[in-house]
């Protein structure tokens, strides 16, 4: 059996491979042997990999400075 990342973004739940945080998360252990990553960011689909990748900035990953 493959491993899968669950991933929850508003109200909608997706399904992948492999998940890429380029975000600060924190993690929390659930009511069975499994973990649970929190984090915020804009999150980017790379169907071809099967991959989720979470970044501060939806354009370049980058943090934007407030000014």
């Amino acid at each position: 059996m493959d491993h899968v990342w669950r991933v929850f973004e508003n109200d909608k739940e997706y399904l992948f491979k492999h998940f890429k945080l380029e975000v600060p998360a924190e993690s929390e252990m659930s009511a069975g042997p499994d973990w649970n990553i929190t984090c915020h960011g804009y999150m980017t689909i790379d169907r071809e990999t099967s991959t989720a990748i979470i970044r501060h900035d939806r354009e370049t990953g980058s943090q934007k400075s407030a000014n």
